[in-house]
Formats: structure tokens, sequence, C-alpha cells
């Protein structure tokens, strides 16, 4: 049986998410995903949704067969755990590929790395999403203000 692990922030779910995990799930059996916790998430603004909404509501997604939350102090604790064959990265994800495969061997873990391509279509990002809804939907500021 071929394990995948695909991490991610899943912040307002959208269709760029769901085929990141279409993909990964594609290249195995098993598809476990590790959603991750709010203090962890330093490369971007704070997620809008909290962990356990998220965490929630990626596993109830079709490809999704297992769905937890990182640990809070050591990102590599559930891969070690779970002794994944490939762990997938989404196209956005700041993750250089050799150095996270050389510090997966330093930990005795033999786990292919694929970065999965981006999903085409212009609303296939939480920030473009929230973009949207404040230059579509957001009140305009006082008078005078433009």
């Amino acid at each position: 049986m071929i394990r995948v692990v695909a991490t991610g922030t899943f912040d307002i779910l959208h269709p760029g998410h769901l085929y990141y995990l279409e993909e990964s799930r594609n290249l195995g059996d098993e598809l476990v995903v590790i959603v991750a916790r709010d203090t962890n998430v330093k490369h971007k603004p704070r997620p809008i949704l909290p962990e356990d909404q998220r965490l929630r509501v990626v596993r109830a997604l079709r490809p999704v067969d297992q769905a937890l939350l990182g640990d809070l102090h050591d990102m590599f604790r559930p891969i070690e755990d779970l002794r994944p064959d490939i762990i997938t990265l989404g196209f956005n994800q700041h993750f250089d590929e050799e150095h996270l495969r050389q510090r997966l061997r330093e930990r005795g873990l033999d786990a292919d790395v694929v970065r999965i391509p981006g999903y085409p279509g212009s609303l296939a990002s939480s920030s473009k999403i929230i973009e949207r809804i404040l230059n579509t939907r957001a009140p305009p500021g006082p008078p005078g203000e433009e």
C-alpha cells in the first residue's frame, strides 16, 4: 500500500485545494492530510478559520482517508508516525524539495517528495479570494478617502 501525505493550511477551501488533494490521492492508495496548526502559520497572515474547523472540513473531502492537525513543535513528528511513501507539496508551499528530502533522510525517513502543479483558475488561492471579496463586497470608505 502506498501512503501519501499532503500538508497545508487549507483556509477558505477552494478548487485549488481540492485539485491538490485529488492529485495527491492519485499518487497512492491512501491519503493522509496534515492540517497546519494556527500558531505554526507564520509565512502568511493567520488563517481566518480556526484549526479545528479547517480540520473538520478537510476530513469531509472525498479524496481524504485521514486528516490530523500538525504537531505544535516539530513538523516532522507526524511524518515519523505515519511513515509515508510520498509527501506532496502544493505549488505555492514554501519548501525547497531537496532541503526537505535531506531533513527527512536525517530523521530516517525515505519518503519521496512531489510538488503538485497549480490549479488553473483565477480564484485558486485563499489570498485571491479574500482580495476579491474586499474589492467587490467591502463597503466603501468614508467620503473623501478616494
